[in-house]
């Protein structure tokens, strides 16, 4: 449930009001809202009517909340959270871009591509450590030798580094050379890992499911959420439908209704969601303007060699295209967004 309270609220009131929650076994949320200030209520909530706290000096009234997500709920959090990595920052109007190979394979190869990222204009750089992969017989990725060039190359060129983990062993392994934990689709519901990450004090990248629902997906970050790590992104790399010719199909329609009942930034991996280069570019775009909170792409000097995932990755000239686009759109899409967060950042009591 969430509490609205009055404009003259006093400091007694408030605390209060506190610790007449805390003292029924339930936990407090405070947020500012756009033009209230909230306290949401989370855990048990038998011991709390709704009656009694709407008796209470200094409450307006007393909402519930019908959604099983209560932290990543626009409704708890109204204003859009902004997620910093050093200094790239998540759900600001800037879009954050964020490129590298699927996999590091070599010091030389990462090295080259972390000097294009940074050249460029890039603020991440990705690239797979340890690779969860469909068939045992294919690349397993490299290991942590791996995530040393990798934190070298990226330090050297001013970017900040994202890597995903496959099990919570991954996380003590990585977490000295990346700054976002990733969590990738087929993990998307592993809640201990979850529930690990939200211990940890560095940002989580939680991708979609390919069949999860809206709800699913928001429940999965709620985990890391309620285990007090704040620093969520989600990001959208497609759902599997009927369509034979890509990969997967990125699901464009979540980034609008991601961005009306959650607080938190998401991106788009239309990499993996396409799965053809031919379709990268054309769906970033169209992500960008739907108002995604920024990209990930694949990018290696020399698909064709690639170890993984050639097949989707796009050449430096073609990343080089995609950014040229981008900035040909850029300002107009800007605009937009600014528009958009106005219209969803309202008074919502």
């Amino acid at each position: 449930m969430i509490i609205v309270l009055k404009d003259n609220c006093s400091t007694e009131d408030y605390s209060n009001i506190i610790n007449y929650i805390e003292s029924r076994d339930a936990r407090v949320h405070t947020s500012e809202g756009i033009e209230k200030k909230i306290i949401g209520v989370i855990g048990n909530k038998h011991d709390l009517e709704p009656s009694s706290i709407s008796a209470l000096p200094g409450v307006e009234k007393v909402i519930r909340i019908l959604e099983p997500y209560k932290l990543t709920s626009r409704k708890f959090h109204p204003r859009s959270s902004i997620v910093e990595v050093g200094n790239v920052r998540f759900g600001a109007n800037e879009p954050v871009i964020i490129a590298g190979p699927c996999s590091v394979e070599s010091e030389d190869q990462i090295w080259e591509i972390a000097e294009e990222v940074s050249s460029t204009g890039g603020d991440v750089l990705r690239g797979g450590i340890f690779k969860p992969r469909s068939s045992p017989y294919s690349f397993q990725g490299i290991g942590k030798q791996g995530a040393g060039w990798m934190h070298a190359a990226a330090r050297h060129h001013n970017l900040q580094i994202i890597s995903e983990v496959m099990d919570t062993n991954d996380i003590d392994a990585l977490y000295d050379k990346v700054d976002i934990f990733q969590v990738g689709a087929r993990n998307m519901q592993n809640f201990r890992m979850l529930q690990t990450l939200g211990k940890m004090d560095k940002p989580v990248l939680l991708k979609r499911g390919n069949s999860a629902t809206l709800t699913e997906f928001l429940m999965s970050a709620e985990y890391i959420l309620n285990e007090g790590n704040q620093n969520v992104i989600l990001c959208e790399r497609g759902i599997r439908t009927f369509v034979e010719y890509s990969r997967n199909t990125l699901d464009i329609n979540i980034i609008p209704m991601i961005k009306n009942i959650s607080h938190l930034p998401i991106i788009v991996d239309p990499s993996h969601a396409t799965g053809k280069v031919e379709l990268v570019n054309p769906v970033t775009l169209a992500a960008l303007a739907a108002g995604a909170d920024g990209f990930m792409v694949e990018i290696h000097p020399r698909p064709h060699e690639a170890f993984s995932d050639g097949h989707q990755s796009l050449n430096f000239n073609q990343y080089r295209e995609l950014l040229n686009q981008w900035t040909s759109l850029k300002e107009s899409v800007i605009s937009l967004r600014e528009l958009n967060n106005k219209n969803v950042e309202i008074e919502i009591f």
